[in-house]
């Protein structure tokens, strides 16, 4: 039996397409998409699908995804009710692909292309897939009666397969619902009919007459035909007779309705049931209209691949034919771009020559000022900070050791001295730590207070000698500046060493900066931190102290 609840659905979707159209009209002109319509209204499907895959093409020009999917849908119906399911299939994936599951305005078409899914698969006899794909459109219906329609096609499905506790269950639930007589006539028998195949003793009779009483009354072609299934079926093992009477019903039904997959399974019934001699007759008539069938199909589905096929060679014949032009139309850009460059080249080549000398006079001159603001940075770092931690340790003690003084000056006068050597400061005999600890608290005061925390020679274990030397000169800058202008009472220094970094942090209660970028002699400390891998960042407000962090790699 045809599943002709695919009409209902299908036409309710076509319905939806049309409502939309004018609308759709006033932002995208596609002529192809009205075409198709008219030729599937004129029940033309050939040339239906044909305008449909050019408006489709038309659609992803303009990158009108809605579009596009709905042209494929459209598609996809006319290859499922010409037999082509596997090409219905392939289609209405393709689909999917284009909407948008978010937004609820394309929920209709959604529910139309998982739908299409279901009944292919329901053709295809995979009923388990069929029930997942039902299952989908469901979850994007928005009207109640093709939800009821389409738990009915589950419930079909699940008595297909055997599951007839599942359908029994699920027909039950939708006869509570209100709705139409042919809704609930077709509900009705498919409740019966699957009742009895659970419990062949089941007396189905009244329920299916009741049926067949409505759809005859209602004038519902389709609906008597799917009642004169039943009960050709329910009849053929204990009333043969009536039984070939609803399968002859059936199949004039079936004529009627234009049907040929109706009409084979009643000329089936028929043959099973009819009389020795009539066998033959009817088996030539189902032989003959099987063959057409099949031809009919398999020339539909021949037709609708050639026409995607035909598509897509076209498209790619367009493209690769673009792509030649777009290189030859490129090679021809590069060969003048070529033969411009060379001429420039010569034009200006002299002019270059020319400036390449000047250039190289101001690069020297360049050079000279940079090696003057180089020294006046080492002087500025190795020395005026050592003379300014000796200064701060001479104002803070009360009894000077000369011979250490004289060591600190001897210090600075070698420091001097090997500026132009590049030699770092911090190299005396010694440990790291140990001289670091003593340029820290040589800026404590009766007035200014240094904590340190963390540390310890541990914390420097293979530590570069130039990384350790430049973290003492930003420590040093840090004093330094601390010292003539913040006017902390408080300072402490926190140094801890994570995985393979040592941060550093640096916090007093000074008077801090006006703005947060450095300035003068801070500046030095982003160049040195930047030297040795690291990062530094400043925190300071006005009367609110000044917070310097920085952290580098140990490796």
């Amino acid at each position: 039996m045809k599943y002709y609840y695919f009409t209902f659905l299908s036409l309710l979707f076509f319905f939806s397409c049309s409502q939309q159209k004018a609308t759709k009209e006033k932002t995208t002109i596609n002529p192809d998409y009205d075409k198709a319509f008219e030729f599937r209204e004129k029940k033309i499907p050939d040339s239906s699908f044909i305008y449909f895959n050019k408006a489709k093409d038309v659609f992803l020009k303009q990158k009108d995804s809605l579009g596009t999917a709905k042209c494929l849908v459209n598609m996809a119906i006319i290859s499922i009710d010409k037999g082509d399911y596997f090409g219905g299939q392939e289609i209405s994936t393709e689909a999917l692909t284009y909407f948008n599951k978010d937004k609820t305005e394309q929920f209709v078409y959604l529910e139309s292309a998982f739908h299409e899914l279901g009944v292919a698969s329901s053709y295809l006899k995979n009923y388990s897939q069929a029930i997942i794909f039902y299952n989908q459109s469901i979850s994007y219906a928005q009207d109640s009666i093709s939800i009821l329609v389409t738990k009915n096609n589950i419930a079909n499905a699940y008595g297909k397969i055997g599951a007839y506790q599942k359908a029994l269950a699920l027909f039950s639930n939708i006869l509570k619902k209100k709705m139409s007589n042919e809704n609930f006539a077709r509900i009705l028998s498919n409740y019966a009919f699957n009742k009895w195949k659970q419990n062949p003793r089941y007396n189905a009779k009244p329920e299916l007459l009741a049926a067949l009483h409505i759809r005859l009354k209602d004038h519902d072609l389709w609906g008597q035909n799917a009642s004169f299934a039943h009960l050709a079926d329910y009849y053929t093992l204990s009333q043969p007779d009536t039984a070939l009477f609803y399968a002859h019903k059936m199949y004039e039904g079936a004529k009627k309705l234009k049907s040929p997959d109706d009409q084979l399974q009643s000329l089936l019934k028929i043959i099973k049931l009819s009389p020795e001699k009539e066998t033959k007759q009817y088996f030539n008539i189902y032989k003959n209209l099987d063959d057409s069938l099949q031809t009919a199909r398999n020339a539909a589905k021949n037709q609708f691949a050639l026409i995607r096929y035909e598509t897509e060679k076209n498209k790619a014949d367009f493209l690769k034919a673009k792509a030649e032009n777009i290189q030859k139309q490129k090679d021809i850009l590069l060969r003048n771009i070529g033969i411009g460059t060379l001429g420039l080249c010569l034009i200006f080549g002299y002019f270059l020559y020319q400036r390449r000398q000047k250039n190289l006079k101001q690069e020297k001159e360049i050079e000279v000022k940079k090696t003057e603001l180089k020294y006046v940075k080492k002087i500025h770092d190795r020395v005026a900070n050592r003379v300014y931690q000796v200064m701060s340790e001479v104002e803070n003690t009360t009894k000077i050791d000369k011979n250490d003084l004289a060591d600190k000056l001897d210090v600075i006068y070698k420091i001097s001295r090997d500026l132009s050597y590049d030699n770092k400061d911090v190299h005396n005999e010694e440990s790291f730590w140990i001289e670091l600890s003593k340029m820290l608290y040589a800026y404590a005061s009766a007035k200014t207070n240094i904590v340190i925390e963390g540390g310890g020679e541990k914390l420097w274990e293979a530590i570069k000698e130039d990384t350790k030397a430049e973290v003492f000169c930003i420590l040093q800058e840090l004093m330094t500046n601390m010292k003539k202008h913040s006017e902390a009472d408080s300072v402490t220094l926190n140094f801890k060493r994570e995985n393979d970094n040592i941060t550093v942090l640096y916090v007093d209660n000074g008077k801090g900066m006006e703005i947060l970028t450095p300035k003068n002699g801070l500046r030095n400390t982003e160049t040195r931190i930047e030297s040795i891998s690291g990062h530094i960042t400043f925190d300071t407000r006005p009367d609110g102290g000044l917070r310097v962090e920085f952290s580098f790699p140990t490796l």
